[in-house]
């Protein structure tokens, strides 16, 4: 039986599933707290190399967290850069694999994959171009277009693009690069600083209406630089709570009227994540293209 496995690496748990190559069964499951990169190789590499008497595993992808070298034409392809994830600093998941394996493995950001994942099977499905926004540990960004996502020299940081402060916010931003990113203002860890644990925007709608006020700037600057049909949003850190259509409300009143095109002004522009793992769901579409090319 041909196999292919997918991995998603987030900032506090990682993720992989084995399934046969042509997509109509799951072999198998497992989930990590995320520690080191040399834990993570020792754990994903017994996990893919444990199969089915007769398994065969084809290709493997994975969907990383970032910052790291997405170009599959460098040397240092899938190498992981500056992070704030201590022990994943210059480690390279992908060669890692790809040597213990005997395998091809692909990489890409998590959000990419995630966006082409929600643009082929979710929320954006049969969109020519869907954008990906987690609010999570940090905040990603990532495009689709036709199925592909948008890689340049490196990948999108939009989770970085510096914001407008509300006046009176002086809460201390979390990213140790910024003082006002959008990361820094209200991913996961700069929300708990906030609010405190335990607690989440639901119970405090002065927070959640500060919070999408930050993400419809971000919205906003990803509308006027990348321009997509729809924009979906997942993480952990707004799943549960009533916040999309104010994140929309406060898009639009960023832009004040300008470049939102005819998709921009309907309801459903920003959308909640449909699948339960989109960056998990696009390893597994990078892992099936490397097995089968032509599908």
């Amino acid at each position: 039986m041909d196999l292919i496995a997918g991995i998603e690496t987030g900032g506090t748990k990682i993720l992989a599933r084995i399934c046969a190559a042509d997509g109509s069964e799951t072999i198998a499951e497992q989930r990590w707290e995320t520690g080191s990169a040399e834990e993570a190789i020792s754990d994903l590499g017994a996990f893919l190399s444990d199969l089915p008497e007769d398994g065969r595993l084809q290709a493997v992808g994975i969907a990383a967290f970032g910052p790291l070298i997405v170009d599959r034409d460098s040397p240092d392809y899938g190498c992981m850069l500056a992070t704030p994830k201590p022990g994943w600093a210059g480690s390279n998941l992908r060669a890692a694999l790809e040597e213990q394996l005997g395998v091809p493995v692909a990489v890409d950001t998590d959000v990419n994959a995630a966006a082409v994942a929600e643009q082929r099977l979710g929320a954006g499905e049969g969109l020519p171009s869907v954008a990906y926004v987690t609010v999570g540990t940090g905040i990603g960004t990532g495009l689709a277009i036709r199925g592909h996502g948008l890689k340049g020299a490196l990948h999108p940081e939009g989770g970085h693009l510096r914001l407008v402060r509300r006046s009176g916010d002086q809460a201390l931003s979390t990213c140790p690069f910024h003082t006002d990113c959008a990361e820094g203002l209200v991913a996961g860890p700069a929300i708990r600083r906030r609010l405190g644990e335990g607690r989440g925007l639901a119970d405090d709608p002065a927070l959640m209406e500060l919070a999408a006020d930050y993400l419809g700037q971000l919205a906003a600057a990803l509308v006027l630089t990348w321009s997509p049909h729809r924009i979906v949003w997942g993480g952990g850190v707004i799943s549960g709570a009533p916040i999309m259509s104010l994140i929309h409300k406060k898009m639009l009143g960023s832009l004040g009227g300008y470049g939102t095109g005819s998709a921009g002004e309907q309801p459903s522009f920003c959308a909640p994540a449909a699948l339960k793992n989109s960056g998990l769901e696009g390893a597994l579409l990078m892992a099936r293209n490397l097995a089968s090319p032509t599908q």
